[in-house]
């Protein structure tokens, strides 16, 4: 018999592909993804540089510090006001160099812990700073002491419980007078790799003190130092403002060469050799490259503060004016600055 021809089934009748359906299914969607990431055009692929510049930018991600409330003090460079007024101020005369920077600084009536050593490595961070023991005297006579023997500033380191825990600074002779709270106090000792700064003038850094609030405190914090820094002993302080709290640092910026192999073809030996040795050789010489670096190193101490109160005048408890006062209602948005 002769063998039947078999037919052809068709096309709609075809066998589903080895990995079934499901499978076919994903694969179509691998190739569709493909197909749009192949569409997508990267900036680094336009070879015009108008047009690779049209591309939107990345967007700046949102912080604390740049979603804070809108503040009506904040300084502007255009503000004449606020100009006029840093003429008139407490602290004119030191910032214009008419007069010298004095600081006496003292303590609490029961001064023990970490504070007297705090109090040494503070003395070599303010220049022509002067410690007199506090005893059983009161403050508002030791203002007068101060003032009696010219001092611009007094700083009162307050410990409680063995440990520095507020520091007190006083503009004389007329005020005003700022209360900090004093945490996170590392000495230099108990810093890394730290190292011994000198007896130059140091060059002062603030940061972000940016309303009229801050800028007082920044002011007052400036006269504390001299303004003519000595920039050979390479001594940085800086005070960094960040939600209200203020960051201290004080480094020695140190200057290292290093020196830097360079992998350099040297042509004329490339030229000689080249009959003897291979085409695919190429002939490297190591030439010595020196490069400066900076190093920062800090050299203590390490503390953070924030203000608690401003107040007019030198220090007055029971009949002070007070200018700011922090409190606890102040603290109900995270996104609410007063520095």
């Amino acid at each position: 018999m002769a063998k039947e021809k078999k037919r052809k089934q068709p096309a709609s009748d075809a066998a589903p592909p080895a990995g079934g359906e499901g499978e076919g299914r994903s694969e179509r969607k691998g190739k569709k993804h493909k197909r749009a990431k192949a569409d997508v055009i990267l900036p680094s692929q336009i070879k015009n540089k108008d047009k690779r510049s049209e591309p939107p930018e990345r967007q700046v991600p949102r912080t604390i510090e740049n979603t804070r409330e809108p503040d009506e003090t904040v300084c502007r460079p255009d503000d004449q006001e606020l100009f006029a007024g840093n003429d008139a101020d407490e602290f004119n005369a030191v910032l214009k160099q008419h007069m010298t920077p004095k600081v006496l600084i003292t303590t609490c009536r029961f001064n023990s812990g970490r504070g007297p050593a705090f109090i040494e490595e503070l003395m070599q961070v303010i220049p022509n700073s002067h410690y007199v023991k506090r005893g059983t005297y009161e403050l508002k006579k030791i203002v007068e002491y101060a003032k009696n023997r010219e001092f611009t500033s007094l700083i009162v380191v307050h410990t409680n419980r063995r440990e520095p825990d507020a520091l007190l600074i006083i503009g004389l002779p007329d005020g005003p007078t700022a209360h900090f709270k004093l945490s996170k106090l590392i000495l230099r000792k108990d810093i890394k790799n730290h190292g011994n700064p000198t007896s130059h003038k140091p060059e002062l850094v603030l940061n972000n003190f940016t309303t009229r609030l801050g800028h007082r405190v920044g002011r007052m914090i400036q006269s504390l130092f001299p303004q003519d820094p000595n920039f050979r002993g390479r001594r940085v302080v800086t005070f960094h403002n960040q939600r209200d709290y203020i960051f201290f640092r004080h480094h020695r910026y140190i200057f290292e060469t290093k020196e830097k192999k360079v992998a350099s073809k040297d042509k004329k030996a490339k030229a000689s050799e080249s009959k003897s040795k291979p085409e695919k050789e190429v002939i490297c010489r190591l030439q010595q490259a020196q490069t400066v670096c900076d190093v920062a190193q800090e050299c203590g101490p390490r503390f953070t503060l924030k203000l608690l109160t401003l107040q007019h005048g030198t220090f007055d408890t029971k009949s002070g004016e007070y200018e700011w006062v922090h409190k606890p209602d102040m603290d109900t948005s995270r996104r609410r600055f007063f520095l």
